[in-house]
């Protein structure tokens, strides 16, 4: 038996790949089975170039067994094992990959991925096992060895007998702690869960004695235990089949296994690019958000593969926050990982997938939009926030990206139009994109504001969401039709009109100023509408903050008070401003009650609290009397 120390500074690494760089305990499974699989490709491989070498799909394989009374969990592999001197180098020498060695040496390129090039991975099983021993035999050799060790204290390598090529990992599970159960490793559910979770595509089966319950032969009611070899991995990702082997029911089965929703999928797409960064992929565009969709805790991101091994669950950096609402999977072998696996460098490999997924993203929603009109508004309920709101961030980098997805309730159509829908049939006359904001379409639909616009035959779309004024602020125009708000101060619409109201406004200069001066700091101006048929009295605003915006921002906790620019507007048409006017010619006191009225009246209409609702109602009995 030949003892070893590991060197000072390989000790020191070992304490870190044991203690740090792998958050979860559960991936020294992946790590074993991944490497197992090497061991397998190395066969095949040489099979390749060596025509005295037969590789027999069905006498390669991964077998794992738990054994509980001794508590040992053993993982073996039929693949090409280690000779001495190789058991020293991969597994001795701490950070060696014999993996990455052995791909060099071959010349293997795009094509030949081997999963284990860093050779950390093996270190993880030291976060469940208090020993390990491995037991290995090179192809083509007769002798066998066994590599035992139990972590920092160094190793020992001896000769041993093992019937058939291949490598065995004998893992001495830990003691019990109070906060860790490393019984479980042991327990059938436990093993299979992982194994379906981390390397269900693996291409080589993965067996395991399995206990299932069976009608006892000759009985009615009487089950008996049977144990039974399965294999626990589907070995074929979906995204490896060909697409014209896969029905639409193929890929909702593969969404709901997923667990990505309890939904339907409206779309999804299986994506095969080869370049200068190779990845397949499937994704899918679903129908209803899940509750915690807009919440803090969602996690957006995409499961991330290498070569069919599971690296992250939810890689975030493959997805824009606009299109977090998209589930799926991404494998390539190009990506770059650390020595880990469990962590990508942030490098261009990721950055090239990223982009080319956002770009395929939006042509299937574009596509949706289209040609399944129906099918994008159920999508567009549950996510077009979403995509507002990727407008608006991050001072609308992204709004080209997402100005052609948005859709807006509208005055003609009474349901969801595009921005593209809206311009296609403006009139030649109308020059801006008209909208308007507030609660909900019933509400706006009674606003005064309103009146003109649609009496000129204009469409309007209706802002029903907090974040839809903001977003358009930041789109500004779209296909250089600039965006108009109905309650703006500066709508220009008439120039008759407009000369009517000017001159009305120097007549009643003295009476609007008044006005003014009663209202206060309230308001900034009062003003003869331009705008206004039946409704006595409207506000609107000027400047960049609506009054709909004041409304969104004072309800955020928030130290400064934000407030829009308010203009009362009155209409001279009406019945009341002769009433105003009278009032304003005999009586002073009526002049500012009808005043105060007329104001809180307009702050009603626009759904802002009322100042003072037990004054509103003595003045409003006042008045009656």
């Amino acid at each position: 038996m030949h003892k070893k120390e590991f060197q000072a500074e390989t000790k020191r690494l070992l304490e870190i790949v044991i203690n740090s760089i792998y958050t979860n305990k559960d991936i020294f499974l992946r790590e074993l089975i991944s490497n197992a699989s090497d061991a397998i490709d190395k066969v095949y491989y040489r099979a390749l170039t060596d025509d005295a070498i037969t590789f027999n799909q069905e006498d390669f394989y991964i077998t794992i067994s738990a054994d509980k009374e001794n508590r040992q969990l053993i993982i073996k592999d039929t693949g090409i094992g280690m000779t001495q001197e190789e058991l020293e180098n991969n597994i001795g020498v701490i950070a060696k990959s014999g993996s990455l060695a052995f791909k060099q040496e071959n010349e293997l390129k795009d094509g030949y991925d081997i999963i284990g090039q860093f050779g950390v991975g093996f270190y993880a099983a030291f976060m469940v096992a208090e020993e390990i021993t491995v037991i290995s035999k090179a192809f083509g050799n007769e002798e066998a060895y066994r590599w035992v060790s139990k972590g920092t204290d160094g190793y020992s390598i001896e000769p041993c007998e093992k019937e058939h090529y291949g490598t065995d990992v004998i893992l001495s599970l830990k003691p019990n702690a109070d906060e860790e159960d490393y019984d479980q490793y042991l327990e059938e559910h436990t093993l299979r869960s992982l194994v379906k979770k981390y390397s269900d595509f693996i291409r080589y089966p993965i067996k395991m004695n399995v206990t299932r319950s069976q009608k006892k032969e000759g009985t009615e009611d009487e089950f008996e235990d049977v144990i039974e070899e399965q294999i626990l991995n589907s070995m074929v990702p979906i995204w490896k089949k060909n697409k014209n082997e896969l029905t639409p029911e193929d890929y909702e089965q593969f969404y709901f296994e997923k667990r990505f929703g309890f939904d339907k999928p409206l779309r999804h797409m299986h994506i095969n690019t080869e370049g200068t960064v190779s990845y397949r992929a499937v994704l899918f565009i679903p129908e209803k958000a899940p509750f915690d969709f807009y919440t803090r805790e969602y996690e957006k991101g995409l499961e991330l593969y290498s070569s069919g091994v599971l690296i992250m669950e939810k890689c975030a950096e493959l997805l824009p926050d606009y299109f977090s609402f998209v589930k799926g999977v991404v494998d390539s072998e190009d990506l770059s990982l650390n020595i880990s696996r469990e962590m990508l460098q942030h490098d261009r490999q990721l950055k090239v997938i990223a982009k080319n997924l956002k770009s395929k993203i939006k042509k299937e929603l574009l596509d949706l939009m289209e040609n399944a009109r129906e099918d994008y508004e159920k999508f567009y309920d549950s996510f077009g926030r979403q995509l507002k709101y990727g407008v608006y961030s991050d001072f609308g980098t992204h709004k080209d990206d997402l100005q052609d997805l948005l859709m807006f309730h509208s005055s003609k159509e009474g349901k969801l139009v595009s921005l593209k829908d809206y311009v296609s049939r403006m009139p030649e006359a109308q020059k801006e994109i008209y909208y308007a904001a507030g609660d909900s379409v019933s509400r706006i639909e009674k606003m005064p504001q309103t009146e003109l616009i649609k009496d000129k035959g204009y469409e309007i779309l209706y802002f029903t969401e907090d974040v839809d004024e903001f977003a358009i602020k930041m789109l500004n125009e779209y296909q250089e039709k600039p965006f108009k708000s109905v309650a703006s101060g500066d709508l220009d619409l008439d120039d008759e009109k407009d000369k009517e109201s000017e001159e009305a406004e120097k007549e009643h200069e003295s009476l609007f100023s008044n006005m003014k001066e009663l209202l206060s700091d309230q308001i900034k101006s009062v003003k003869a509408s331009k705008r206004l048929k039946q409704h006595p009295v409207c506000l609107v605003n000027e400047g960049d903050i609506s009054i709909e915006m004041e409304k969104v921002l004072s309800s955020m906790p928030n130290d400064q008070e934000v407030k829009a620019d308010k203009i009362l507007e009155v209409n001279m048409n009406h019945e009341v401003f002769q009433s105003l006017k009278s009032a304003y010619q005999e009586d002073q006191e009526k002049f500012q009650l009808f005043t105060e009225l007329l104001y809180q009246q307009a702050r009603m209409i626009e759904g802002l609290p009322v100042d003072d609702p037990v004054e509103l109602s003595n003045k409003i009995c006042k008045i009656m009397k």
